[in-house]
């Protein structure tokens, strides 16, 4: 199989589901070419988190990431496009299991939901399971719109973040 053709192979295999569970909650999943401890870190280290994020086909970034990855620690980060205001996307963690587990909020608003993200090694790659709880169906409506989209651009980035950090990080 030449290079060209392997790589649309890596890519559909590993493509975003996304399904809605009941009238509050949303699941998005992925598989990612990488073992767990790093596919966390580029979720937990802001210096990653910034390289991924943001959807760059939509002209934005994060221009600001401030992680406290503990347990009741806050996060608070920032994407902006040019000369736009930056939109602000804060909370606290809930639960943090490092290499396997985060669950923060969404306190950006009142309609924020309770994230969970799970990460689940297998033979070098990492089942992500990312789980949204909406207080309300009409909360999860609002966020719903654009987010498959937004969410395989943003997840593609991530592999390709993946791909050149290699074995680099996360090793003592």
């Amino acid at each position: 199989m030449d290079a060209r053709r392997e790589g649309e192979a890596t890519r559909m295999k590993n493509s975003t589901t996304l399904e809605r569970k009941s009238e509050r909650e949303l699941v998005l999943t992925r598989t990612f070419n990488g073992p767990a401890r790093i596919v966390f870190e580029a979720w937990t280290k802001p210096e990653l988190l910034k390289r991924w994020w943001a959807p760059k086909s939509a002209g934005m970034s994060l221009i600001s990431c401030e992680l406290d990855v503990r347990t009741g620690g806050r996060y608070r980060f920032e994407i902006g496009r040019g000369d736009s205001k930056p939109m602000a996307f804060f909370g606290k963690y809930i639960e943090v299991i490092p290499h396997s587990r985060l669950v923060w909020t969404n306190e950006e608003s009142e309609e924020g939901a309770v994230t969970t993200v799970t990460f689940e090694e297998k033979g070098g790659k990492t089942l992500l399971a990312l789980h949204e709880l909406y207080p309300s169906k009409e909360a999860l409506d609002a966020a719903i719109s654009g987010m498959p989209e937004g969410m395989q651009e943003t997840f593609a980035q991530l592999d390709e973040l993946l791909v050149t950090l290699g074995a680099s990080v996360g090793r003592a």
